[in-house]
C-alpha cells in the first residue's frame, strides 16, 4: 500500500472525533508556579476525572494536570461502550487467573457500569445513556474463532454470567455463533464527564491544562513533581498517574509491559435501519458497531481494524476498510466524522491499577485494552479507596505489581523482540524520496541534507522538518497520514507534523530541523 495515498472524497478530509465536535468544554491555564495539594491527578481522561471526582467529594485538595486539553486523548476518542463484555476475555482469565479472579473481573467492570448509570442520573447530565444489550460474534466460515467463541460461552456458564447463546443476529451481520450479554449502555462519554469536571471545580479542586510532567519526583516527608524542563514544582501527599502511559514508573519499566495501538472509528448515516444493540466481532480484522444519535439524526459508529501503533501504514486504508464494511452491511449516506483512538495493552490482558510500591504513594493505571469507560472508572475507585484507606475487593486482580508466569513472560519476549526489529529498521531504511518530491499535504520520510527526516508539506506549501527520532528510546518514527502525525512503531508515542508530543511515553517534543 501507497502510505501516502489520498483520502476517498467520501472520508472526511480530516480526523475529528464527533464527542468533542459536539460538547462544549471548558478551558483551563498551564501552571505558572508551584504549589502544594494533597492529591495531584495527572491525566485529564476518564480516570483522572473520575479520580478527581470521587476524592473531592471526600474532601481531599485535589489538583488535576492536563498535558494538553481536558478530554483530547483516548477518551475524547473512544467508541463509548459501557460493557463488561470485554471481547475473548472470560476464557483467558479463568485459564491464567482462576475462576474467583474471572467472576471478580466481570463484577468490576459491571459495578463500574452501574456507578456511570447512577452517577449520570444523580447528577442530572443530559448524555445520551442508552440500556443496550452487547453481542460478541464469529464471522461466517472462521471456524477457528466460533471455537474460541464456544469455549468463551462455557466460560460464562462456569461463572454464572447472564451470557446467552445466539446461532445468528437480527442485523444482517454474516456472523456464524454470538454471546449476547443484556443490561450494558453506551453514552456521551464527554457530556457525562463535562458534569463531573463541573462538580470537581465546585469542591474546590483545581484544574490546569498544558502542563507536561517530567518523569521524575523527590520522595520526602512528601512528594514533589516537576513540570518538563523543571519549571514548576507540585508538592502533594498523593500521586495518581492516569496519563495513559505512567508519566512516572518508579523503575518498573512500564512501556516493556504495554504495547500501544490504534484503532479507527467512522460515524455515517447509514441508508438502512439499524436497530440498535452494540457488536463486536471475535474475529479479525476486528468490527464494532453501535449507535449514536446526532443532529436529529441516528448515526452508526462503525469501528475496528486495529494494529500496532506505528505499524499500520497506509492508515487511510484502515478507514477504507471500515468504508467497505459499513457500505455492505448498512449502505452509507454520509460520513460525518471519522477518528482513531490509541490503547494500550498489558502483558496478561488485565489492567495495571494501583499502588506502584508499598512504601510510595504513587499510584497508576493504565492497560485498559480498549475497554476504558469500565476500567477508567473502576481505577479511579479502586485508587481513590487506597489512598483513604479503604479495602477494595479488586485490589489483587488488578495489582500493578503482579506477574503471571505463563503469558506474561510469553508475551513480554514476544513484544520486546518486536521493538528490536523496529529499532534496527528504522535506522537502515532506504529512502529515495525528496523535500521537492512532496505534495501539500503530504508527509514521509525524505533523503534531505544527508541523512533521512521526517518531513511534512502543509496545505499552504510550508515544509516542516523534524528528526524522527523518537525522544522515548530512540526509535525511528513512521508517517502516519491518515492522522497526520509521527508515530512510534516500538512503544506507542505520537507526535504532531512538527514534532509535538501527542502520546507517551515520550514527554519531550521531536527536534525541529530547518531546511
Amino acid at each position: 500500500m501507497d502510505p501516502n495515498r489520498k483520502i476517498t472524497q467520501s472520508l472526511p478530509q480530516s480526523p475529528e472525533s464527533l464527542w468533542r465536535d459536539t460538547t462544549d468544554l471548558p478551558a483551563f491555564p498551564k501552571l505558572a508556579e508551584d504549589i502544594s495539594t494533597d492529591v495531584a491527578v495527572v491525566g485529564g481522561g476518564i480516570t483522572g476525572i473520575t479520580t478527581a471526582y470521587l476524592l473531592s467529594n471526600a474532601g481531599y485538595k485535589v489538583t488535576l494536570l492536563e498535558a494538553g486539553e481536558i478530554l483530547s486523548g483516548t477518551t475524547g476518542f473512544t467508541s463509548a461502550k459501557i460493557s463488561a463484555q470485554h471481547g475473548l476475555i472470560y476464557h483467558h482469565l479463568i485459564k491464567h487467573f482462576g475462576q474467583e479472579q474471572a467472576r471478580l473481573y466481570y463484577r468490576s467492570n459491571s459495578e463500574a457500569m452501574n456507578w456511570i448509570q447512577n452517577t449520570a442520573e444523580e447528577l442530572e447530565v443530559s448524555c445520551g445513556m442508552k440500556h443496550e444489550a452487547a453481542f460478541l460474534y464469529a464471522d461466517a466460515e472462521d471456524h477457528k474463532t466460533l471455537k474460541q467463541l464456544e469455549e468463551e460461552y462455557k466460560a460464562y456458564e462456569q461463572l454464572g454470567l447472564p451470557g446467552e447463546w445466539l446461532d445468528n443476529v437480527s442485523i444482517p451481520l454474516m456472523a456464524s455463533g454470538a454471546i449476547k450479554l443484556p443490561g450494558q449502555a453506551r453514552f456521551h462519554p464527554l457530556q457525562y464527564l463535562k458534569g463531573l469536571l463541573k462538580v470537581i471545580q465546585d469542591k474546590g479542586g483545581v484544574i490546569y491544562e498544558h502542563t507536561m510532567m517530567a518523569d521524575k519526583v523527590e520522595k520526602n516527608d512528601k512528594l514533589t513533581l516537576f513540570t518538563e524542563k523543571d519549571e514548576h514544582r507540585i508538592t502533594c501527599r498523593y500521586a495518581v498517574s492516569a496519563s495513559h502511559f505512567p508519566f512516572y514508573d518508579g523503575g518498573a519499566l512500564y512501556f516493556s509491559r504495554l504495547h500501544a495501538e490504534r484503532s479507527y472509528c467512522l460515524a455515517i448515516q447509514p441508508e438502512t435501519d439499524f436497530e440498535g444493540g452494540m457488536y463486536l466481532s471475535a474475529s479479525e480484522p476486528t468490527r464494532s458497531l453501535r449507535a449514536v444519535e446526532w443532529e436529529g439524526r441516528n448515526l452508526v459508529i462503525v469501528g475496528g481494524d486495529n494494529h500496532k501503533t506505528g505499524q499500520g501504514i497506509c492508515t487511510i486504508g484502515h478507514y477504507e476498510n471500515l468504508e467497505l464494511f459499513a457500505g455492505n452491511l448498512l449502505g452509507i449516506k454520509t460520513i460525518p466524522y471519522r477518528w482513531a483512538a490509541q490503547d494500550l495493552i498489558t502483558l496478561d490482558r488485565v489492567p495495571y491499577i494501583g499502588k506502584i510500591s508499598d512504601n510510595e504513594e504513587i499510584y497508576i493505571a493504565t492497560g485498559f485494552g480498549k475497554w476504558g469507560m469500565t476500567s477508567g472508572t473502576l481505577a479511579a475507585q479502586i485508587i481513590s479507596d487506597q489512598i483513604q484507606r479503604k479495602d477494595n475487593p479488586y485490589t489483587e486482580l488488578y495489582d500493578p505489581s503482579r506477574f503471571k508466569a505463563g503469558t506474561s513472560l510469553k508475551n513480554f519476549i514476544v513484544q520486546n523482540a518486536n521493538v528490536a526489529k523496529e529499532l534496527v529498521a528504522g535506522k537502515v531504511e532506504i529512502v529515495h524520496k525528496k523535500t521537492t518530491d512532496l505534495e501539500a499535504d503530504e508527509g514521509a520520510v525524505v533523503f534531505h541534507d544527508g541523512k533521512r527526516v521526517g518531513a511534512y508539506k502543509d496545505p499552504e506549501g510550508k515544509l516542516h522538518l523534524v528528526d524522527r527520532t523518537c525522544t522515548h528510546m530512540g526509535c525511528e518514527c513512521e508517517w502516519n497520514n491518515g492522522d497526520r502525525s509521527w508515530d512510534c512503531p516500538c512503544h506507542g508515542s505520537r507526535f504532531s507534523y512538527d514534532g509535538e508530543v501527542l502520546e507517551g511515553p515520550a514527554s519531550v517534543p521531536l527536534t525541529k530541523l530547518h531546511e
